[in-house]
């Protein structure tokens, strides 16, 4: 390796790591919680159109799966750890209501 790209070799190896170190050092419910949430999240933008029909019945079975319960979840989640900073904060990128049957779905009543 020659002198110039030794040190951005270090930097790319440097930022790999960093957000492996910092999810380990999330309690195992918190990394659950947000494994779920962020795949609720990507099905949320993989509404189809009205139309096709079994692709809404596809995507309507995994917002079941991922997203039900994840807001009681995401409210206990911030009530237990209330005096740690970093998970507050980590905590605090999801919204606190996203499920059908609450605000974030006015006309869905389950």
């Amino acid at each position: 390796m020659t002198m110039n790209t030794r040190p951005f070799v270090i930097l790319v190896s440097l930022l790999f790591a960093l957000p492996l170190e910092a999810a380990e050092k999330l309690p195992k419910d918190v990394q659950q919680f947000i494994e779920r949430r962020e795949t609720c999240e990507h099905f949320l933008g993989e509404m189809p159109d009205p139309d096709q029909r079994e692709r809404m019945k596809e995507v309507e079975r995994q917002l079941d799966k991922y997203c039900r319960g994840t807001d009681r979840t995401l409210a206990s989640l911030k009530k237990k750890y209330s005096r740690n900073p970093a998970i507050v904060r980590r905590l605090a990128h999801y919204d606190a209501r996203i499920e059908p049957g609450t605000e974030a779905f006015p006309d869905e009543r389950r």
